[in-house]
C-alpha cells in the first residue's frame, strides 16, 4: 500500500498554481476544470481503495479471533493429552499451539501494520478532498475574474472613441428633438390661449 498513490497523474502535495505553469494563459477556466475532474476521479477512486483497505483490516482482524479461539483450544487439548501421556497425541497437539500461537503473532503485526497504512492512507484520503475544495475555491475566483475581463471588454468596444463620437451625436439628437418638442409645446400653448381670448372676445362683441 505504500506505493498507493504513485499512479496518480497528479501530486497532492503540488502547489495548485504550479498546476498551470505550461497552459493556463490559454484558457485557465477549462485548465483548471479538467484538473478538478481528475482530482475528483482520482478521488473517488481512493476512496474505493480505502474501503477495501478498512474491509482487509476487518478481515484479519477476524482470523486473529479465530485463530485465538482455536489457539485456546489446543491449549486445553495439549494438557489433556499430557495427561494421558500418548506421545503421538501429545505431539499433534504440540505441534497445533505452535502453529496457531505463530499464526496469532503474525496477525498481530499484520494487523498493525495495516492499522498504520490505513491512517496514513486516510489522512492523504483527507488532503485530496481539501485540495479539490481549494482547487472549486480557485475555480471561481478565476470564473470571477473572467467574467470581469468578458464585461470589461464589451464596455471597452461600446465606449471606443468612435462609438463615444455616437453616443455624443446621439446626444445631441435626443436634446434637440427636445427642444423641439418643448417649443411646439409652447406654440399649441399660445394657440390655446390666443384661440380663448379670440372666443372671449366674439361673446363681449355679442352681448353688446
Amino acid at each position: 500500500m505504500k506505493n498507493l498513490f504513485t499512479k496518480f497523474k497528479y501530486s497532492i502535495q503540488a502547489d495548485l498554481h504550479d498546476m498551470f505553469d505550461k497552459k493556463v494563459d490559454k484558457n485557465p477556466i477549462k485548465m483548471l476544470n479538467h484538473y478538478i475532474r481528475e482530482a475528483e476521479k482520482q478521488t473517488e477512486e481512493t476512496g474505493k481503495l480505502l474501503a477495501r483497505q478498512a474491509q482487509l483490516k476487518k478481515e484479519l482482524e477476524l482470523q486473529l479471533s479465530q485463530t485465538i479461539e482455536m489457539l485456546e483450544k489446543r491449549e486445553k487439548q495439549l494438557q489433556l493429552a499430557l495427561s494421558t501421556e500418548e506421545a503421538e497425541l501429545i505431539a499433534f497437539a504440540q505441534e497445533e499451539v505452535t502453529a496457531y500461537t505463530a499464526r496469532k503473532h503474525a496477525l498481530l503485526a499484520s494487523i498493525d501494520a495495516a492499522n498504520t497504512e490505513y491512517f496514513a492512507l486516510e489522512r492523504k484520503f483527507e488532503t485530496m478532498k481539501h485540495k479539490i475544495k481549494d482547487m472549486k475555491v480557485r475555480q471561481l475566483e478565476l470564473m470571477g475574474k473572467e467574467n470581469v475581463v468578458r464585461a470589461n471588454h464589451q464596455m471597452d468596444k461600446v465606449l471606443t472613441s468612435d462609438n463615444a463620437g455616437n453616443f455624443d451625436e446621439l446626444s445631441t439628437y435626443i436634446d434637440e428633438l427636445s427642444q423641439n418638442i418643448e417649443r411646439k409645446y409652447e406654440i399649441t400653448t399660445f394657440e390655446a390661449r390666443l384661440a380663448q381670448l379670440e372666443k372671449e372676445q366674439k361673446l363681449i362683441e355679442q352681448q353688446k
